[in-house]
């Protein structure tokens, strides 16, 4: 195979993280099964932190980052694949562990791989990534938890501007939720969060929590992509028996908090895991995603080249990105 371009993540003698665009080899590949040549990647908050000095996600270097990617198969020792087959890979150690999306070829074990369902594109399928696979996950959790749109209950979105966020906010509204606020820390994003299918705003830097342990009741379900201190304040204003889908570390990997709303109120904290999903609930999801549940039409997103994954990135750590941003490899 000829060389091929990838975006290289490197750590000096003094672990000083830099990146760039570079020709590789498929030797330079992590190991597996299966070779995919790479139509769409996605750029999420764990990318950015891949791409960051001491950023706590890349555990070898150098390492092409890219916790997505969706293109067609090259070759499978895998009977269940052949040659052509649109596929997607999320999750597991990509793009962290082992090579990942931000790259022309790329090579994993069959476990990790996909079948894109018929009606969804290797762009569409990025539109989503793993961002919008969270926000099927923790829709799901708290359907399982009793959400239901008969009852059109209070439902909060943290970081509703953001890759999680948007597209939960999306996927609630065309399930015929309506009661549905979003978080906001900047004036700008209150557009885009009723846009996206926000019917109210809450913007968290007007309200200073007052640190009770229990607060009054506002919200009984929580698409939380966020976390720390505003996930304990959050969990202090939820309903009897409502949940909160927690997935997100941006504010914090702490949760300072009481066992009150646990224990008086019933509450339930469901953590999402989009990582280690097994492969039976991603096929059912991206099924979801393909049919009942999709947004494609609605999704804000912006479509980059793999030269300009930098200047995302930046964007993202400044809190200054808005939906989703996909990588246009091939």
């Amino acid at each position: 195979m000829e060389p091929f371009k990838s975006y290289v993540v490197r750590a000096n003698e003094n672990n000083v993280v830099t990146h760039q665009i570079e020709e590789v080899t498929e030797s330079f590949l992590g190991e597996g099964n299966t070779l995919i040549a790479v139509e769409y990647s996605s750029i999420n908050y764990k990318d950015m932190l891949g791409m960051e000095t001491k950023g706590g996600v890349i555990r070898t270097y150098p390492m092409i980052p890219g916790i997505d990617l969706a293109g067609t198969i090259i070759s499978s020792e895998d009977p269940s694949f052949k040659p052509g087959d649109r596929v997607l890979v999320t999750g597991y150690k990509l793009g962290t562990e082992h090579t990942g999306g931000f790259s022309e070829v790329a090579r994993v074990p069959s476990e990790w791989v996909v079948k894109l369902p018929e009606n969804l594109s290797t762009k569409e399928a990025m539109m989503y990534g793993t961002a919008g696979f969270t926000a099927a996950l923790s829709i799901a959790a708290l359907e399982k938890n009793g959400m239901r749109v008969e009852e059109q209950p209070e439902i909060l979105i943290t970081g509703a501007t953001g890759g999680v966020g948007s597209v939960a906010a999306q996927i609630l509204r065309k399930l015929g939720y309506k009661n549905i606020t979003a978080t906001i820390r900047k004036d700008y994003q209150a557009e885009k969060a009723k846009a996206f299918g926000a019917t109210k705003i809450w913007d968290i830097n007007e309200v200073t929590s007052n640190g009770r342990p229990l607060n009054r009741r506002e919200f009984k379900y929580v698409v939380d992509a966020v976390g720390g201190d505003l996930t304990a304040d959050i969990l202090s204003k939820v309903d009897e028996y409502g949940s909160v889908a927690i997935s997100g570390n941006a504010g914090g990997i702490k949760l300072n908090t009481t066992v009150l709303p646990f224990i008086l109120r019933g509450v339930n904290l469901l953590g999402i895991n989009s990582v280690s999903t097994d492969m039976k609930e991603r096929q059912f999801l991206w099924n979801k995603l393909a049919n009942e549940w999709n947004v494609t039409e609605e999704l804000h997103y912006n479509e980059i080249a793999l030269d300009e994954v930098s200047e995302t990135a930046t964007k993202i750590k400044a809190g200054a990105h808005l939906g989703r941003t996909i990588i246009k490899i091939k």
